[in-house]
């Protein structure tokens, strides 16, 4: 089975837990973004059983053009000549967009055993997520 769903805005990174002195919690935004994927995953897939199988994952982190951009420069990042080599970094996305699907699009992430995690430039910022299950054999 295949999924794919796109997540409207702006990647977030997942932030570390923070601690008040007696407990740790999880940052509002942490929080807020992983509501957002869920929210968006839910959207297209509401009712679909949990991916039980071996998982490949590809996420596309499309970021903003900066708007101080040359429209030489923005030419050339829109044709993938340049590369958005800002945070959040790679392992972080996946990070924040894996943890946030637990349970809901499969089980447990440890089903990921391959994961790609891409960074572009385009006119507007999303993320993109597909999903596969790997049958036997492949």
């Amino acid at each position: 089975m295949k999924i794919n769903f796109i997540i409207q805005g702006k990647v977030q990174a997942k932030q570390r837990p923070r601690f008040n002195g007696k407990f740790a919690y999880t940052p509002r935004e942490t929080v807020a973004y992983e509501n957002w994927v869920k929210t968006c995953y839910l959207e297209k897939y509401k009712g679909q059983k949990p991916l039980e199988k071996p998982l490949k994952v590809k996420i596309i982190a499309y970021y903003d053009i900066p708007k101080s951009t040359s429209k030489k420069k923005q030419q050339q990042m829109l044709n993938n000549e340049i590369f958005p080599t800002v945070k959040p970094d790679t392992d972080n996305i996946a990070k924040s967009i894996l943890d946030s699907l637990n349970k809901i699009a499969y089980l447990d992430d440890k089903q990921v055993v391959k994961l790609e995690v891409e960074k572009y430039y385009a006119t507007n910022a999303n993320v993109a997520v597909m999903i596969e299950e790997i049958e036997d054999g492949n």
